[in-house]
């Protein structure tokens, strides 16, 4: 997440009512997300997703969100708490070479990596992270922005994710981006 990592002021600009117009967080999430589940959700920046994520899970659900950027996790704190979900949010600081979850290990049921694998200085080892603290059959939503990765990059981090044991599943229609489903063999 250290190479080339989004600024924190864009954050702004991604929490924007009018990127709902073409990517809805609900409808992007709600055929992998449900109540109860544990969610791992490396690069929120300001919570875009983690917001609609945390309405998914439910109070008994758990969204651990993990950024390098402390002023992303602040603004992300404070949305939550605004908006009641702050208590279903476990907001960390990672480092740039890992997203330091290691006590999670073969418990989470879905992560969601949108627009930030491109970010991490090497997809292998996110994939693998992410492979150790996923469940069996737990599942993984890719999303690349398309402008930023073209289609022989976004196939290096799916093959980097099937070195890791994930297989792909299905690549949905995410607008501008390239994206893929992927589930934990």
């Amino acid at each position: 997440m250290a190479q080339r990592v989004c600024p924190w002021w864009l954050g702004y600009f991604l929490i924007s009512p009018i990127r709902r117009l073409s990517q809805n967080a609900r409808v992007i999430l709600a055929p992998y997300v449900h109540e109860g589940q544990r969610v791992l959700e490396p690069g929120p920046g300001m919570g875009f997703f983690t917001l609609e994520l945390a309405r998914l899970v439910g109070a008994t659900g758990r969204i651990v969100a993990v950024d390098v950027q402390p002023r992303m996790l602040a603004s992300l704190k404070r949305r939550a708490a605004k908006a009641g979900v702050l208590e279903r949010i476990d907001a960390r600081l990672a480092s740039p070479d890992s997203l330091g979850v290691g006590e999670l290990a073969g418990s989470i049921d879905f992560t969601l990596a949108f627009a930030m694998v491109h970010e991490f200085p090497d997809a292998a080892h996110f994939f693998q992270e992410v492979a150790a603290v996923s469940k069996v059959g737990g599942t993984v939503l890719l999303a690349e922005p398309k402008g930023h990765v073209k289609e022989p990059a976004f196939d290096a981090e799916l093959q980097a994710a099937s070195q890791a044991g994930f297989e792909l599943v299905d690549r949905p229609a995410i607008p501008r981006s390239l994206a893929a489903v992927l589930k934990k063999t």
